[in-house]
């Protein structure tokens, strides 16, 4: 299953993973994004996805600015 990684400690809250995959992210109470049902591992946030969701996720991993945010094939392997 893919899976997005998150560096969420270096968001700086502009939104555009929103407008790209709103059932993915979330704005939180602090300003920056949340990535939706992820679980925190060390300084990341990681989520599985389906594979019609990976479409549109990397059109948001595109257009963040801080290039915050990573794809996984199933091996691990960057998309």
């Amino acid at each position: 299953m893919p899976k997005i990684v998150h560096f969420r400690d270096d968001c700086i809250g502009c939104f555009s993973c929103i407008q790209c995959a709103e059932d993915n992210w979330e704005v939180a109470e602090d300003g920056k994004v949340n990535l939706k049902r992820s679980q925190k591992k060390n300084k990341t946030c990681v989520a599985e996805i389906a594979e019609l969701e990976v479409e549109n996720n990397q059109l948001a991993a595109q257009a963040c600015p801080m290039g915050i945010i990573r794809l996984l094939d199933d091996q691990g392997n960057e998309v």
